[in-house]
């Protein structure tokens, strides 16, 4: 018996539906699954790995390729002979944002508890700011990130690695030199969030305790975890500033980043 298809997540469906060659009438229509159109818009437009795609869309890295493959002929298809195209059907569910894990978009995600993880839907990468074996409280003034590799539900390899630079700026082009998915955090600013969202990482932000306990409690799905924490001196980072840049503040005594 074949082994039924994972229903793969998009952020939202297509905004057109189809499009017609000028210049002569179609003879015939090319097909793109909303699930395919997710993968080129992620791939293509957005230029995610394929690892980050799967982590994304919540299938494997094969099925991503499959996808892949498949769209691009279409699209060519489409050009080279002039069919119209049309973007329809797929396995597919939307992310609802408050009930999903990661679609990745700011705009998308609520926060809550992540309770919609199955274990074994897809090799994950986690990272989570460190100190003593805790979750350290300040994104932007760390000196060392956990990094987790997950599979399963489980934890199979785990690295201490030692940031280059402080700065949100610095340590998001850190992670994603890392390839991570996901980053469990205490206090995180507006500018932060954005960046890795943009990058592809989803943030937990609030989380406070044990790093390794953190991590289990995300793969288990019982995490709880906000989406909208902000750094909170003077109101800066609400105004283009950056969290963890020494000469505001943040962090350092007096400053309020993630309390």
């Amino acid at each position: 018996m074949a082994r039924p298809s994972r229903c793969r997540r998009v952020c939202a469906e297509p905004s057109c539906w189809g499009f017609i060659p000028r210049g002569k009438e179609s003879p015939s229509e090319v097909v793109l699954t909303v699930d395919e159109y997710e993968v080129i818009r992620l791939v293509d437009y957005e230029k995610r790995t394929h690892e980050q795609c799967a982590a994304q869309m919540g299938i494997s890295r094969t099925t991503v390729t499959e996808l892949y493959e498949n769209a691009r002929f279409k699209l060519s298809d489409s050009l080279v002979n002039g069919k119209a195209l049309s973007i329809s059907g797929g396995h597919y569910r939307v992310c609802r944002g408050d009930r999903e894990y990661g679609c990745g978009r700011r705009c998308r995600w609520t926060g809550g508890k992540n309770t919609d993880i199955a274990k074994g839907e897809s090799l994950i990468k986690i990272a989570v700011p460190y100190e003593n074996g805790q979750v350290f409280q300040h994104f932007g003034h760390t000196q060392q990130m956990k990094i987790y590799d997950a599979e399963n539900g489980k934890i199979i390899q785990e690295q201490i690695a030692d940031t280059t630079d402080s700065g949100h700026s610095a340590l998001v082009s850190f992670l994603s030199s890392l390839r991570v998915d996901v980053l469990i955090c205490g206090g995180i600013g507006g500018g932060a969030w954005d960046a890795l969202a943009q990058a592809g990482i989803k943030p937990c932000g609030g989380v406070t305790g044990g790093a390794d306990e953190a991590v289990n409690a995300f793969l288990s799905g019982t995490l709880e975890y906000s989406s909208d924490v902000q750094c909170s001196h003077h109101g800066y980072e609400h105004h283009g500033g950056h969290c963890g840049e020494n000469k505001h503040g943040c962090g350092e005594k007096g400053g309020n980043c993630g309390a």
